[in-house]
This record gives structure tokens, sequence and C-alpha cells, in this order.
């Protein structure tokens, strides 16, 4: 386990969260107590990656029965359906954000609670349960990832996927951190990842601590380091899969996924199935995200650009199917063609 926590609930009804605006200069933790609170921290990126919001969301939602006045069960859940949707709202991109609400609120509607208190109690289990089972199913991702990582295995990776973007372990970071616990020999070229940097602040964080081997790369070198250099895979998580195999992932992620496919360089996703939106029929569904111009003007509080500079800043971009070389899995890896095999994944769950 890191030193570090991206997320935990207090014994005293309060979220904390690790201010991930502020690494990897300060480590502070910031606590919230009211999902508006809960939604402004998604929204403004103080947690971030797809499963770590899906938390975020499930312990926003144990806030309201845990600090209302009311007594009365049925005004509780009218209360937690708002919440909800003052959640769902912070960031539409993500998966698992809307899927630990709905998973809450099934539970809710499900099971009728004769008390506050009883009320109380289903929340927070069920959004507890929702994070154990995140570190239970990024560690099992993990292990179905080695499959792809050879010893001493060149690996380009984009954004940040590791703990910072879960509860621990994460999804594509985590395969790599996996990989190198289990004695591998291996190298990261992290992306830096612009406009936020999250590969350059927060993946190299990471990788420091875990004893990784890296290097930080402008997002436009992978081309050449595949060109030039042994790279062996890429490894990227996602904030949302489309039942046909489409990805939506950090902006940037469909360039890299073009470069190796010309290249022939594996390009693997690693994705909980909580992040495969099955209802999705292809990409081009899927709503992205339009963030402020200022993270492209800017880098930190230093203005790069002219005063007056008109901005677009897409936070995702959409990899089609055809350059995905498997979907990595906590039941192990898919490859093409995506669409029946994704349905097939769950329906033997069901």
């Amino acid at each position: 386990m890191p030193d570090f926590y991206t997320i935990r609930w207090q014994p005293e009804g309060a979220v904390s969260m690790i201010d991930q605006r502020l690494l990897p200069h300060q480590v502070v933790y910031n606590s919230y107590q009211t999902p508006v609170e809960v939604g402004a921290a998604i929204r403004d990126m103080v947690i971030r990656g797809a499963p770590a919001i899906g938390a975020a969301a499930a312990y926003g939602l144990a806030l309201v029965p845990w600090h209302t006045e009311s007594e009365d069960p049925a005004e509780i859940i009218s209360q937690l359906e708002i919440a909800a949707d003052t959640l769902r709202q912070a960031r539409p991109t993500a998966a698992n954000l809307s899927w630990a609400l709905a998973r809450i609120l099934e539970r809710v509607n499900s099971s009728p609670m004769d008390t506050a208190a009883d009320l109380r109690d289903l929340v927070l289990g069920e959004a507890k349960k929702i994070v154990e089972e995140d570190i239970a199913i990024n560690l099992a991702l993990g292990s179905q990832g080695q499959q792809v990582v050879p010893d001493q295995a060149v690996i380009i990776h984009h954004c940040n996927t590791g703990s910072l973007a879960a509860v621990d372990y994460g999804t594509a970071l985590g395969v790599i951190r996996l990989a190198h616990e289990q004695g591998k020999d291996i190298f990261v070229y992290v992306d830096e990842t612009r406009p936020r940097l999250q590969g350059g602040r927060l993946t190299a964080w990471e990788l420091l601590q875990y004893g990784v081997p890296f290097k930080v790369i402008a997002d436009g070198a992978s081309g050449h380091m595949m060109r030039t250099g042994k790279v062996d895979l890429c490894i990227v998580g996602a904030d949302r899969v489309a039942a046909n195999g489409d990805v939506a992932n950090k902006i940037g992620t469909y360039n890299l996924a073009v470069v190796a496919h010309e290249n022939k360089v594996p390009f693997y996703v690693a994705v909980p199935k909580s992040t495969i939106d099955i209802h999705t029929a292809s990409g081009d569904m899927i709503e992205i995200e339009e963030r402020p111009a200022g993270e492209v003007t800017h880098a930190g509080s230093w203005q790069i650009t002219p005063d007056g500079t008109p901005v677009a800043n897409p936070a995702f971009d959409i990899t089609p199917a055809r350059y995905v070389t498997g979907l990595i899995t906590e039941e192990g890896i898919l490859s093409p063609p995506y669409p029946e095999k994704l349905k097939r994944l769950f329906q033997e769950k069901d």
C-alpha cells in the first residue's frame, strides 16, 4: 500500500480526499460534508479518474442521510435523488460516476427502510462496498494484465490511472505497478498529458514512490519513441467504453492509439467492468466534456497565450475499437471483435 490515500470516509461523517491539483508539490487532504461539495471537488479535479470518481459519488450520496435532519425515510430518499442529479452532472463522461449512483439508488429503492438510521446504514454500507470492491477489482485487473507485460517490457502510458485515479492500485498503472512488484524489469515512458499534465505531475509522482524506472516525455514524442526505440506496448485506462469497444479516455489517447497502430505496437485499455457502458452503442454517443479555456491558456498561474486567444478544450477523445488490441478487465482480456464479447461478459454475470 502507498503512504498516501486518494479517498476515505471519516467516522464523523465526512469524505476526505487528497487534493490532486496541488500534487506533486503539496500533499493536502480536503474534507467534505455535503454532496454539493463533493460534486464541486469532482468537477474541479480535486479527485479524478473513473474509479475514484465513482467512489466519491458513492460517498457523496452517503453524506445525505448522515447529515439530514429528517427522520422520514421517504423524504430522505427524495433528498438522495436530488443529490444524485447534482453529482451526476459533475463530470458526465465518466461511466463509473453514474454507475455508482444508480447502484446505490437501486439498492435503496429495493430495500424499504423503517427508520432514517436504517437508511443511513444501508447507503453508507453500499458505498463502502463499492470502495472495497474497487481495490479487489483493480488487483484482479492488474493480475490479468500480466499476460501482456513481458519481463523487460518498455511501456508507454497516458494520463494517470494509478492509485490516485482509484481507491488503490488503479487500472493501467495498476498493471504496471503489479508487474514491478512481481520483479519484472520494466520501463515506462510517461506522456506528460496536456493540458492538465496528469502524467507529468501525478503518474511521475506515483512511479517515484513505487520505484518503477520511467521517463516523462512530451505527448508529441510518443511516435518518435515507437518508431526509433524499443516499445513493447501501450497501456491506458478509460472513462467509458461503449458496447462496440470504442474508448473514451483523456484527450490525446486517440493520437497515441493511431501512432501505435502505425508502428505495430500493441495498444491495450485497462478497465473495470463498471467502466463499460453496454447501453451506449458507440463512441459517437458519448458526451465529451468541454473544460475551461484557462487549462489551455495557462500553465499554472502563467499565461502562455496572447490575451483573447480562442480555445477548444475537450477533456476526452474517442478511440475507435479498431485501434484497441485488447481490453484488460478483472475477468480476463478481451480481443476483437468486441460487440459480442462485451455482451457475453455481462450476460454471464446475469
